[in-house]
């Protein structure tokens, strides 16, 4: 028997899901306002085989030493390119769909032919790529250091927000939506610019945090490491409802399967996102490894905020998982610059933390041959 009203239906479904990704991106909005800063203007060749550059070891080294016992050196905002680096737009088309993004080439690219590594950068809602290099500074350290940085810009198409669809369970897996689009354009990057494919990292904001972890967790035989600031744990929500009651009280999420070296920072003044959300992301991110010893530290930027350093390792080694709960920070990039939206700069400096975290970590020949099968 024929439906008369199937139409009707399919039309009223398709309107009551734009309705609830409109209402998930306004609810986000009002969350974030009150602290969202006044605007500020923002300021394929085939090549020979490469060497790797060896960033981790030194560069880690010093790095860590740059921030967290000493005062908080704001990386400088300016995203213009130093001279014989260059930061352009491109744009990035798979069978998932389409992004714009930019990408940061350090001057040493230039100078000589070595493989780089990576860091993908993921904003929050409201936020761009140019937006999140201005705040977070990280395209200053990938000069100093020696490192590509690539900005994926989510659309407004995708959501009306700008927020990364992270919610959603057709975007909470690999091989599919946003985390396959992602990754199709990291590894595109990495082809492209003769990256280190060892050395391949992700991080992000708030709704770029918790689209970072899927990826991370989703393609593991890709990144090496994953930062989390303000972010959920994978599977925390799955529509408009459940989204909004993981922001305000927390959800442990999904378990986690793959060993998967991840950084953590959060506000425990967050009211947008609840600061379990940051100890939900550590516990999950604990599951898949034994033996790691726990050791904790407190401290204070000098003229800024208290912290507490939850660091899990083998013995005085890297550490594998790192939570940092800044005490009385809110919903914002820590250590960031004011130029940026989001950001607080009287915090540790998370880009610089990551970037140290990041470099003490990389995927092996045998992980990269053997993808997730989530």
């Amino acid at each position: 028997m024929m439906d008369t009203f199937k139409k009707m239906r399919t039309r009223a479904n398709a309107k009551v899901r734009r309705a609830t990704a409109s209402a998930v991106s306004r609810a986000w909005k009002a969350l974030l306002e009150p602290v969202k800063p006044p605007k500020q203007q923002p300021a394929t060749t085939t090549k020979p085989p490469a060497k790797r550059v060896r960033t981790s070891t030194r560069s880690a080294k010093t790095i860590g030493k740059t921030t967290a016992t000493k005062a908080n050196s704001q990386t400088p905002a300016k995203t213009a390119p130093a001279r014989g680096a260059s930061f352009k737009t491109g744009t990035h088309k798979s069978v998932h769909g389409y992004l714009q993004y930019k990408l940061y080439v350090p001057s040493v690219a230039q100078r000589d032919v070595i493989e780089l590594p990576l860091v993908v950068m993921l904003h929050g809602c409201g936020q761009t790529a140019d937006d999140f290099a201005r705040g977070t500074g990280m395209n200053a350290l990938a000069e100093q250091l020696g490192f590509l940085v690539l900005y994926p810009d989510q659309s407004r198409r995708a959501n009306i927000g700008g927020c990364w669809n992270w919610f959603k369970p057709e975007h909470q897996c690999r091989d599919t939506g946003e985390p396959a689009l992602i990754a199709s354009l990291t590894l595109q990057i990495v082809a492209e610019q003769n990256a280190d494919e060892a050395k391949v990292y992700v991080a992000g904001l708030s709704a770029g945090a918790s689209m970072a972890l899927i990826l991370g967790t989703a393609y593991p035989d890709v990144f090496a490491a994953v930062g989390v600031h303000s972010g959920l744990a994978v599977g925390a929500a799955h529509d408009a409802v459940s989204v909004m009651a993981a922001m305000q009280a927390g959800n442990p999420g999904q378990c986690h399967h793959d060993q998967l070296p991840t950084i953590i920072f959060h506000g425990a003044a967050d009211k947008v996102v609840n600061a379990r959300n940051g100890r939900f992301v550590a516990m999950r991110a604990l599951e898949p490894y034994d033996n790691l010893v726990k050791s904790e530290t407190k401290g204070r930027v000098r003229a800024g905020q208290d912290y507490t350093r939850t660091r899990h390792r083998v013995g005085e080694g890297r550490p594998y998982i790192e939570h940092w709960l800044v005490h009385d920070a809110g919903h914002a990039w820590s250590g960031g610059n004011p130029t940026g939206t989001y950001t607080d700069q009287t915090g540790p400096n998370a880009s610089q933390e990551m970037i140290r975290f990041f470099l003490r970590h990389r995927t092996t020949k045998k992980r990269r041959s053997m993808p997730s099968s989530k």
